[in-house]
């Protein structure tokens, strides 16, 4: 039986639920054969449970009566896609209800059609006491794990609920103007030509913000490489390298090259990207080739220098280290599921040792980005604090910016709903009489 877009989306999720696979993974093969609406829907469908997944988990659990086995998360996927379409309201409920059902006939249980069908009937039925109830459930109203609560709420005593309103809202589309082939300037003209309303981005001179979210590759240039979809907080690493012509540059852990693209773009530097995972390099060659950009691409682990260095020091490095992605929640949802609280300390580590290690390959003299894409200090502001007083040589420059907060040596964006993800930066120089 063909599974219609409610069971595909469900598909896509068990992997999630079962903690062993992402929706990036997932996700693709779930689309293919769709026709363009369809695969659009099942995406929708796939990262709008996952977004709000501890919310319709706790409502399921309030319209079971005894939870389900794990041998059952096809069941539960499709339960969740169903609440989620009830809880959107974009589709009257009793067609949410009956493709659902229908979906559910595909798992081959005949328990589960009449499970999903009384369930979601009776989420109909008392939907307005189950979203009463919702709010005083912490985890299930802020959509987000308790072991996540606790650490945002010392970290960010003030702002820790934004975060999380932010991290439930889908992100704006923003693009990076390549400075290479059009202005900023002239991009949103032709945009404007195109009938898209947009804007430039406050923090990022090449970042454009679009009102609405569209095909990229509909829009003016996608082929000849005018632009490139990249937030904007994402963007801020290139002028913090601060590139002068000529420069011998390291992108570590490049994948997929949004970053060494902008660093080509800026500046005729010596650039080196370099990730450990074959298969995301492939992104980063078809990111350069569509710009007309180039660099020396290797795939290693870049804490093991004897796989790649050639013992030429860099004057600059940008370290995007492997992290948690907190502050990017709201574009991969999913993390509220496959994130574990003990992955904190194990990621720390491998910051540390990164950083370590690169440090090494940094000329006297030179700048070093720090950055993740995190909001826990544990894998910011303590990882640098860490680092300076392990290293005399090494300082913290200031950083001149309009953009973030002071978190340590560093500045923290924290995602904002209507603009950038959350972000760390510090900018480390290594002195140079070495």
């Amino acid at each position: 039986m063909n599974l219609n877009p409610r069971g595909r989306a469900a598909a896509a999720l068990r992997p999630v639920l079962r903690q062993n696979g992402s929706l990036a993974r997932s996700l693709p093969p779930q689309q293919q054969g769709c026709a363009p609406e369809d695969a659009a829907l099942v995406q929708a469908l796939a990262y709008g449970t996952c977004r709000w997944l501890p919310r319709l988990r706790w409502w399921a659990s309030q319209l079971l009566q005894q939870g389900l086995k794990m041998r059952d998360v096809d069941v539960e996927a499709l339960l969740l896609v169903g609440l989620y379409q009830l809880q959107e309201g974009r589709v009257p409920a009793h067609a949410a209800i009956s493709e659902t059902v229908e979906a559910a006939k595909a798992l081959r249980k005949p328990w589960a059609v009449k499970l999903i069908n009384a369930c979601l009937r009776r989420f109909q039925r008392e939907q307005a006491s189950l979203i009463e109830a919702v709010q005083h459930k912490e985890v299930a109203a802020l959509a987000h794990p308790a072991w996540l609560l606790k650490p945002l709420k010392k970290a960010w005593p003030q702002q820790w609920r934004d975060i999380c309103e932010a991290n439930n809202q889908q992100p704006p589309l923003t693009l990076r103007v390549n400075q290479r082939k059009i202005s900023r300037e002239d991009y949103l003209a032709a945009l404007d030509e195109t009938g898209l309303e947009a804007y430039p981005a406050p923090f990022s001179a090449q970042g454009i913000y679009l009102t609405m979210a569209v095909n990229v590759r509909n829009l003016p240039g996608f082929d000849e490489g005018w632009f490139s979809v990249q937030d904007e907080a994402a963007q801020l690493s290139a002028e913090l390298l601060d590139l002068q012509e000529g420069q011998r540059v390291l992108d570590a852990c490049c994948a997929p090259g949004g970053k060494t693209a902008h660093i080509a773009e800026t500046a005729n530097v010596e650039l080196t990207a370099l990730d450990s995972d074959d298969r995301r390099l492939t992104r980063v060659h078809e990111n350069l080739t569509r710009l007309d950009l180039s660099a020396k691409i290797q795939c290693a682990d870049a804490g093991q220098l004897e796989q790649w260095w050639d013992q030429q020091p860099f004057d600059r490095i940008l370290l995007d280290a492997p992290c948690s992605a907190t502050g990017v929640i709201r574009r991969h949802p999913d993390i509220k599921a496959l994130r574990r609280p003990n992955d904190i300390d194990t990621l720390a580590h491998t910051q540390r040792h990164l950083l370590n290690a690169l440090w090494e390959t940094l000329a006297p003299g030179g700048k070093l980005i720090y950055a993740t894409c995190s909001v826990l200090p544990q894998e910011n502001k303590t990882v640098v604090e860490d680092f300076l007083h392990q290293h005399p040589e090494a300082q913290a420059l200031p950083l001149d910016v309009n953009w973030g907060q002071p978190s340590g040596a560093g500045r923290q964006l924290l995602p904002q709903a209507e603009g950038h993800d959350g972000f760390f930066y510090a900018v480390l120089q290594k002195s140079a009489s070495q």
